[in-house]
């Protein structure tokens, strides 16, 4: 199977320095923010689809823009470029999300994926209304998506659980395609919810041990309900020409953080309540000190944000080699960032990608359409003669 990349929409901003936010902590940048206004947007995703990214996900949160306003509004924007929206089965009743879903399909052609967030911190989601405690937050989820998924099949539903009652739920127009579901969570609660009705689970990127246990534990669970799920990751990305110019990069992103802001951000991010948050800490314990956690893995990240703490650095040579690492555990698809997101996704889509389509990995999703050609240089074949 041949690797599926998307990139990301930074719609808190963006910044040739690390962008925080996340799990709690409000936005901010080291410096030289570039605002997410949809100009700007536009760019990042135009870029992406230019390049062979399939899809780029966009975060929620009140640390940044509204996901389904910023990606209907970018959709005319790209021709084939997919947009994997995050959003909380909480602020938002099952009928309307499945309506919601189903509209964006046939205005956009299709090109509608979701991701699910149930919300990792409790205090965030009271100040949408939203009160109940994580393991019930899961528990919403799984009756949140058994009558989404009703709906989309052109069920008429009635329901009434724990959280949610419907009476009478129909969609008059179904979604064409049924947008793939991708969902990430750490905790025994999230693997249920995953098992049941995901069709990606996703991982932040840890060591492939770490990460080949996790596999292994969502499999198992899948396969009790007689469903196989396809498995991605989400990682940022610093690749160079050389390994010493992605390193140099790397240590240039936190030699302006003071250690007062560090510490700051850590004591933030320690009262998290996500399984995965605590991961990502503990990758790093708060330190600057290996930072490398495996060869060509960069825990930096993490020291000044929240969510996904974890940077592939190296060589393009290196960072293939550590994505091929991560495919053969299983990892179809990858979810990767970078600062800022229009420079690195150049440097991502030209260095690394064809590595990986040489190798057989990875081709370009217009390969066919848009083949190369050799170019004509006019009159060098008369100087030839």
């Amino acid at each position: 199977m041949t690797l599926t990349f998307h990139w990301f929409l930074p719609t808190y901003g963006d910044s040739r320095d690390i962008v925080g936010g996340g799990h709690g902590l409000p936005a901010g940048s080291a410096g030289g923010a570039r605002p997410a206004t949809l100009s700007y947007l536009r760019q990042i995703v135009q870029t992406a689809e230019q390049l062979g990214f399939v899809g780029a996900l966009t975060p929620t949160g009140a640390w940044c823009e509204d996901a389904w306003l910023t990606t209907a509004m970018l959709a005319a924007s790209t021709e084939r470029l997919k947009f994997l929206v995050a959003f909380r089965p909480g602020f938002v009743t099952p009928t309307l999300a499945a309506q919601m879903a189903a509209t964006f399909q046939r205005h956009s052609e299709g090109r509608l994926l979701l991701n699910v967030v149930t919300g990792g911190e409790s205090h965030e989601q009271r100040a949408y209304g939203d009160f109940l405690e994580k393991d019930a937050r899961y528990a919403r989820a799984d009756e949140f998506l058994h009558i989404v998924r009703a709906l989309w099949r052109g069920e008429t539903v009635d329901f009434e659980g724990e959280h949610l009652r419907v009476e009478g739920a129909r969609l008059n127009r179904l979604p064409d395609p049924v947008p793939d579901v991708y969902f990430g969570g750490s905790s025994a609660a999230a693997g249920g919810v995953a098992a049941r009705h995901v069709d990606a689970y996703l991982t932040w990127g840890e060591p492939p041990s770490a990460v080949a246990k996790k596999i292994a534990w969502v499999n198992e669970l899948a396969a009790a309900e007689g469903r196989t799920l396809r498995q991605g990751i989400r990682l940022h990305v610093i690749t160079r020409d050389t390994s010493e110019q992605a390193w140099a990069q790397a240590g240039r992103l936190l030699d302006g953080i003071d250690a007062a802001t560090l510490e700051n951000v850590q004591a933030g991010l320690a009262r998290s309540e996500s399984e995965g948050q605590k991961r990502m800490l503990a990758l790093h314990g708060g330190s600057r000190d290996k930072l490398e956690i495996y060869p060509n893995l960069w825990a930096g990240v993490g020291l000044v944000r929240g969510g996904a703490g974890t940077a592939l650095v190296g060589s393009h040579t290196e960072v293939a080699d550590l994505i091929e690492e991560y495919h053969r555990l299983g990892i179809t698809e990858f979810i990767l960032s970078g600062h800022p997101h229009v420079e690195e996704a150049y440097w991502f889509g030209e260095g690394v990608l064809p590595i990986l389509r040489g190798r057989g990995l990875w081709q370009h999703p217009q390969a066919s359409r848009d083949a190369d050609e050799p170019a004509s240089i006019p009159f060098a074949s008369a100087s030839a003669r």
